[in-house]
């Protein structure tokens, strides 16, 4: 693992990356055996890091028998080029681990096609010099132009291939905006679990809908997003999805690439933004998170900062936390998604959040209607109810939806 910082950037920051580094190569599967960490006043336009630097890595990297070198920033493709070529061995930069571990973790046809499209962005112009890497996605008579070199036919190929994608990803994203219009119409609200990646939103997520979502310890666990119904104790029934974590330095092409599935996050009335309290540097991923938001331009949405897995911190810990938080600009939860420690209050709290999406109306119904009184306790609450000579009056708190589909017997206000 290979970091810099700079003038603009202190020791401490760059070293809680690094360890971050080190967390997201070995869920990409590699075992990690040192971390370098230089300063400089700017990086080296050719090895990113000093010459002297690079001449290091070089040695260790024959005196440890390594194979792998991984940088903690995105390097040019001249930088990797240069740095391959000086040390012998395999060059990545964090942009190109976290596309890698991406594609491993890609389920659905939707969730292949965006890691693909990021993918293709990125190597398209670290294209020069790779010599025969993409020489088996096509070949034969009539594949070449003339006069075409092989470097411009594989950029060509790239660039039809990013050309399919897009229009697939977009033909997903129609069908997605017709769903949500469905949901729309009905309409139930929405609410959207966002949080740094490993903060524990897919547990959460499976806490409070009895989901089996897969939830695990480890980076990006969940790249597709995942819906499911939920009714509060007020009996408004709203949608809860999953999406995936975010990251410091998220490359922004992966961003873009995923802007399909985080529109879900956009359509949200809600945000439950799911935080790590046990990680040290929980604020500095808050503001990871926060720049994503802004981005997506979603930090206007009403958002519940939701502080998972208490059941990490001692009573003390717990204490100090509590009074940290208490300040923040939107009303903060301890939780633990674990224990289901907390999730009762939260359950509050979402519901008077969306409180706003169930009404208190006054029907009076006909005693030839009288089965209606059924369906209003299972999907309302009945607050008063008494029996006239000319039919049944009721003070009801419902869902609009279910208020709409019964204006004929809504009393208007006097």
């Amino acid at each position: 693992m290979v970091g810099c910082y700079f003038h603009t950037r202190a020791r401490v920051v760059a070293e809680e990356s690094l360890q971050e580094l080190e967390a997201l190569a070995e869920t990409a599967g590699a075992q990690v055996l040192e971390r370098v960490l230089q300063w400089r006043p700017a990086p080296d336009p050719a090895f990113f890091v000093g010459r002297g630097k690079a001449e290091e890595l070089r040695l260790r990297v024959e005196d440890r028998e390594l194979d792998l070198l991984v940088f903690d920033e995105e390097l040019s493709p001249g930088q990797q080029r240069n740095l391959e070529n000086k040390t012998g061995c395999k060059v990545l930069d964090r942009t190109q681990l976290i596309l890698d571990i991406f594609a491993r973790r890609a389920r659905t046809r939707e969730g292949k096609l965006q890691v693909e499209l990021a993918q293709l962005n990125y190597l398209l112009p670290r294209l020069s010099g790779k010599g025969t890497m993409l020489s088996r996605l096509g070949g034969g008579i009539g594949t070449r132009g003339p006069g075409e070199t092989k470097l411009e036919m594989d950029r060509r190929r790239i660039r039809n291939r990013i050309a399919i994608l897009r229009r697939e990803i977009d033909r997903i994203r129609a069908q997605r905006t017709q769903q949500r219009a469905k949901r729309q119409g009905i309409p139930l609200p929405v609410v959207s679990l966002v949080g740094y990646t490993n903060a524990g939103k897919s547990t959460l997520f499976n806490a409070l809908t009895q989901a089996d979502a897969f939830e695990s310890n480890q980076l990006f666990a969940t790249l597709d997003p995942l819906i499911r119904k939920l009714v509060l104790p007020n009996k408004l029934e709203i949608v809860l999805s999953d999406t995936v974590g975010f990251v410091r330095k998220l490359p922004h092409d992966l961003v873009a690439a995923f802007r399909a599935t985080l529109e879900e996050v956009r359509a949200a009335d809600l945000l439950l933004h799911i935080i790590d309290v046990s990680n040290p540097h929980w604020r500095e991923q808050v503001s990871a998170v926060e720049e994503v938001l802004q981005e997506l331009d979603v930090l206007n949405t009403p958002t519940l900062l939701v502080y998972n897995k208490s059941d990490l911190l001692d009573s003390t810990q717990a204490s100090e936390t509590e009074a940290g938080i208490g300040s923040a600009k939107c009303r903060p939860m301890l939780v633990s998604a674990r224990t289901h420690a907390g999730l009762p209050s939260l359950i509050t709290q979402i519901t008077a959040e969306l409180d706003s999406f169930s009404v208190q109306a006054h029907l009076r119904l006909p005693y030839s209607q009288a089965g209606v009184i059924a369906r209003l306790r299972r999907e309302g609450q009945i607050i008063s109810e008494n029996y006239e000579s000319d039919g049944i009056s009721l003070e009801v708190t419902m869902p609009r939806s279910t208020a709409r589909s019964l204006r004929e017997y809504l009393v208007p206000n006097s």
